[in-house]
Parts: structure tokens; sequence; C-alpha cells
């Protein structure tokens, strides 16, 4: 048996359930099931479990679509993978789990170097904005590259990678401290949201920003969108205000610049030799020392409304993580959660 998390119903966070369950089995011969060290939390978990994301499974589900853990059996075709292994994985459910039962194709070996947590963060936040600067926006050296919601774990992947392909960045948040914070990972300017186009257009002597990258929505993508210049491109990452923007399309017309939808799960599925570069690139620049996936707070398995709720209400500087085991089960290397017993 095994601990999880399910939601037997759309509705809110307290509802989630922390029960037993069997083990998955292995059903397929190049199927591989992970023992969960690490799960990552993200935002359209929340809302998947409440119902408002734009793909409903049926209920009941566990929410989580990351994790890192050790390979803890394997189908009779799996040879890249051997029981022990140090492993990361994606699925579009059952992250909340002591267990995840994956295929090989969605599972990658972890750097040695990189702890569970680094890799569960690297994983969405990272690959969704590498994803996002490299092949829609395809951002260019001496490029200005705006950072919408720049403390959020996709925000400090994206100033992080922005730096790495030669951008200028301009990191925005809500707070001096989040500001500052965005600062010390490796923006070169900081703003907030009051009077962003001005802002920007005073920041580029008013030939405007090159891409804007914006997970937040709402009323800040028209805002900063008028601060594009001439061919730029605004990225379309998610809606965590939870306004779906109402735009002007005239003013894409009048400015030429292009509005570039980013759905990272569908380039996972559907360009899986792409995926898998990038992916990769990701790991050398971890081992490299260029990206630091940073960690916000971490929570057990069975408070995870509580790490949903922090995410949701945008209370969070980085990355939030699930802990499915107790310390007494895990070594020290896997689980450095301080309030495990």
């Amino acid at each position: 048996m095994m601990k999880t998390i399910i939601c037997e119903n759309f509705g809110p966070l307290d509802t989630l359930v922390y029960k037993e369950v069997d083990i998955p089995e292995i059903k397929n011969p190049d199927d591989i099931l992970i023992k969960v060290f690490s799960s990552g939390v993200n935002f359209p978990d929340g809302l998947l479990v409440q119902g408002k994301y734009q793909l409903k499974p049926p209920v009941p589900f566990t929410p989580g679509m990351e994790v890192s853990g050790e390979v803890f059996k394997i189908g009779s075709e799996v040879t890249e993978f051997k029981i022990g292994d140090r492993v990361a994985g994606l699925s579009q459910l059952g992250g909340y789990s002591e267990y995840n039962l994956l295929n090989k194709t969605s599972v990658y070996k972890i750097p040695i170097e990189m702890e569970h947590d680094q890799a569960c963060a690297l994983l969405c936040a990272y690959g969704t904005s590498h994803y996002a600067l490299k092949q829609r926006a395809k951002l260019k050296k001496g490029d200005t590259l705006v950072v919408l919601g720049a403390s959020g774990s996709t925000g400090i992947a994206a100033i992080q990678i922005g730096k790495i392909m030669g951008a200028k960045v301009i990191a925005a948040a809500s707070s001096i401290e989040k500001q500052n914070y965005t600062k010390s990972l490796g923006a070169d300017i900081t703003i907030g949201y009051e009077n962003i186009k001005d802002q920007l257009k005073e920041l580029t002597n008013n030939k405007g920003v090159d891409v804007i990258f914006d997970p937040v929505g709402g009323e800040l993508f028209e805002e900063s969108s008028r601060a594009l210049s001439r061919y730029g491109k605004i990225l379309v990452i998610g809606f965590a205000s939870g306004k779906i923007p109402k735009f002007p399309i005239n003013l894409a017309l009048v400015k030429e610049f292009d509005i570039v939808g980013v759905f990272w799960g569908a380039f996972t599925r559907n360009n899986t030799d792409a995926f898998k570069e990038n992916m990769n690139e990701l790991f050398n620049w971890f081992k490299d020392g260029k990206i630091n996936p940073q960690i916000e707070e971490k929570f057990k398995l069975q408070d995870a409304s509580k790490a949903l709720d922090k995410i949701l209400n945008r209370g969070t500087k980085g990355k939030v993580i699930l802990y499915p085991w107790l310390k007494s089960t895990l070594n020290k290397a896997n689980c450095k959660f301080v309030n495990c017993k």
C-alpha cells in the first residue's frame, strides 16, 4: 500500500483526501515505477483540483505532474534504467504519491550533483521557460526581455535562462522584497507593476522591449504589451492573476507585434526529440552552475492543500515541494525537510 492525495470531486483545495491505495503495478514492458522522494507543486495542479483548468481529468484522480526519486521497478523492455537509479519524471497526473508509474520516455536520470528537490524545480518551471524563450520567442543575444511574475518558479527560470541566452533582463514583481530577490538571481533591472508601460518605455528610451514573458495575465498583459517594440513578442505562459486578458487586438495590428502561446505540455508530447535536447541542455547548465533552482518551502504530502493554497495565492518565491515519505524512511541525501519525524 502507499499514501497518496486524491481529488474525489472538483472543488475547494481543502476537500483533497489523504489516503492509502494500492501501489501501481507495472502494466507495460516500458513502464517504470518510481519511489517518489520529492513532488513538485505547480499552479495548474490547484486549477485542476478546482475544475478551473483548460483540461479536466475524470475524477477521482491524483494531482501532481513532476516527481523525483529512485527507480523501484522496471518493465521487461526497460534497458536504459536500473533499480536504484536517481531519476526525475513527468506525468500529467499522479505525482502526489509515494510511488508514481511512468513510461520510460518521461523519465530522466539526474546528475549526481542535483538534489531531488532541485530536479523537481527544474522540470516544469525551467522546462516551460526554456521552451518559451528558445523555441517560441527565439530570444537573441542583445534582446531586452521583460519577465512578469519574476519571483515565481517559472519567472526565476526565465531570468536565469534569459541571461544565459544573452538578453538584458528586466524583472517585474509585486513588492520591493520580491524585486530585490530577483535582482539577487541575476536580473539586470527590477521594477514594480505600477505604470509598467511608462517604466518600460523610459528604460528603453521609447524603443520598447523585444520579448515579454507573461505568466500573470489579467490587466498586466495589455499594459505591458503597449511597451513592446515593433516586431516584439509577448509570451502567453499562464494566468496566475486568475483573469484571462480581454485584449484589444488592434494593438497587435498597429504595432506589428506577435502574441505567442506557450503550451509546454503539448511540446513534451509532440516534439519528443526537441524536448529531450532541451532537458539535456538544462541538466548541463545545472552541472556548469549556470542555473540554480530555488526552493521556497517544503510540505509533507498530507499538507498538499496548504501547499497549493500558498501557490494559488501567489505567496511564494521559488518552488514548493511535497515530501511523500517521512525522514525515518529516507537517507540523509534524499530528505531535507527538517520537520519530518
